[in-house]
């Protein structure tokens, strides 16, 4: 299973973006990591490169919101992405609120799962669940 993975816009968290992909081969993914300060059509780009089936975008900082927004309308300019699985998790929002609000907020910009605050193992656990759901291994 191809994975793209990175850390979106100014975000510069590298740490926790190396414990993501240590994380994703420890469970036998393939990852494609495009590390820090990564804009989101380099992501969309990435998956049709690489032929991933799913992208991992994480945010540390709170403002992948305003990139977040985004997500729907760029996928839809590329073609065959309709299977492709989206994730994002981290910080998700600048300050606080409730974390299944938000998590539904970024289902409506088009990810699948939407991980606030919720712990990586956690997070990677709700992507196999997705998975098996779809028939996908």
């Amino acid at each position: 299973m191809k994975v793209v993975t990175g850390v979106v816009g100014n975000d510069i968290h590298v740490v926790a973006n190396r414990l993501i992909d240590l994380a994703l081969r420890a469970r036998g993914y393939e990852v494609f990591n495009l590390g820090v300060n990564t804009h989101l059509q380099e992501f969309f780009d990435a998956v049709v490169e690489t032929g991933a089936q799913v992208l991992m975008i994480s945010s540390l900082n709170g403002e992948a919101e305003g990139w977040g927004r985004e997500v729907r309308l760029l996928r839809s300019q590329y073609t065959n992405l309709d299977d492709l699985i989206m994730m994002i998790g981290g910080n998700l929002v600048v300050g606080s609120g409730n974390g299944e609000d938000i998590a539904a907020r970024y289902r409506n910009y088009g990810f699948d799962i939407a991980c606030h605050q919720v712990d990586l193992n956690t997070g990677l656990d709700m992507l196999a669940a997705l998975l098996r759901e779809r028939g996908i291994q």
